[in-house]
């Protein structure tokens, strides 16, 4: 069973998943990179037969995209709880979610080269997940995320997304809430909407701008070509989205994918969906995140992995960056 341990120096929750330890060893047979469509355990003829099907789009006739548990949960929607202190630790048992999403049933197409039509499918695929494991009050955030290439930490070739739901909200993005909260206290703005302002101001660091969606590399970024999309209209939550909402996002992340994969050739990346956290009401905590309808403003972030960590990022929390945001950005537009 997995276990949530609280540390009180770095403040920050670590998950204990003793049953996830073997995709780190390479010699694993069966969770090496499956290249091979007849093993992959992500295309239609194994999934069907082994996976425990938790989502599926369209929900009639052959899928599109498909949504599974994780063979090798992080976090197990079964249990309870039963936070406990240790000390001056803390700890709670590992209860959470952990999904695949299938994004197509072909083995050889990454997300980058599918349709925006299929792209917005996938995109309504993560709503319904995000609306439906809010439901679950022991849940506090939901995190989207893909990793694409093995160096930004996928196992599997076949294009996917995973979602994992935590009783907690996790210490980067309760620390984004914090911030959009605290800017809004004092200026009585969105901090995501000072900063698109600046940035059509500037306008050296857009990489695209469609009047409903601005793909920008934003000024501190710690990683050489990161590019974050952003909702130009103030919206605080994704789950709110329109399937017109959708399709104008699967087009602006599509071409952002395209432009990466032109300068890049293929990167591996990272992306993370940010959005608000739960809207459900913690006993005892009414006030909680109260103004987060006004104060935030979710967006997604992608990260090609083209550099790596020392020691000094790694004593200091210092990132250095060799490629600056308007360099990245000129790049991106001319592909």
């Amino acid at each position: 069973m997995s276990e949530l341990r609280w540390g009180p120096v770095d403040q920050q929750w670590v998950i204990f998943a003793p049953e996830r330890a073997g995709l780190f060893l390479t010699t694993t047979p069966d969770v090496r990179v499956a290249e091979d469509p007849a093993s992959c355990p992500l295309c239609p003829h194994n999934v069907e037969a082994a996976a425990k099907t938790i989502y599926r789009h369209p929900h009639d006739g052959e899928w599109q995209t498909r949504v599974v548990a994780n063979r090798y949960p992080a976090l197990h929607i079964e249990g309870d709880l039963q936070p406990t202190g240790v000390g001056l630790y803390d700890k709670m048992n590992g209860v959470g979610a952990h999904e695949v999403v299938i994004e197509t049933r072909d083995h050889a197409r990454p997300l980058a080269a599918l349709s925006v039509a299929e792209i917005s499918a996938v995109l309504a695929t993560c709503r319904a997940r995000l609306v439906d494991l809010r439901r679950d009050l022991r849940l506090r955030y939901v995190t989207i995320f893909k990793n694409h290439g093995s160096d930004a930490g996928a196992l599997l070739t076949h294009s996917h997304t995973q979602i994992i739901a935590t009783p907690f909200i996790p210490t980067l993005p309760r620390a984004e809430l914090t911030h959009a909260r605290d800017h809004f206290v004092h200026k009585e703005r969105c901090l995501f909407c000072d900063v698109l302002h600046q940035e059509e101001i500037h306008s050296k660091r857009v990489v695209r701008d469609d009047d409903a969606y601005i793909t920008f590399c934003r000024f501190a970024s710690p990683n050489p070509f990161e590019v974050w999309i952003m909702p130009r209209r103030h919206q605080h939550d994704f789950a709110l989205l329109t399937d017109g909402d959708l399709t104008l996002f699967a087009t602006a992340l599509k071409d952002a994918l395209l432009r990466l994969n032109a300068v890049l050739d293929d990167p591996p990346y990272n992306f993370a969906l940010k959005t608000a956290p739960s809207p459900n009401p913690r006993p005892g905590r009414p006030n909680d995140w109260a103004t987060i309808e006004l104060d935030y403003h979710w967006h997604l972030e992608i990260i090609p992995r083209l550099t790596r960590p020392a020691g000094f990022e790694w004593a200091t929390g210092i990132a250095i960056n060799p490629t600056t945001p308007e360099t990245a950005a000129d790049y991106l537009r001319r592909a």
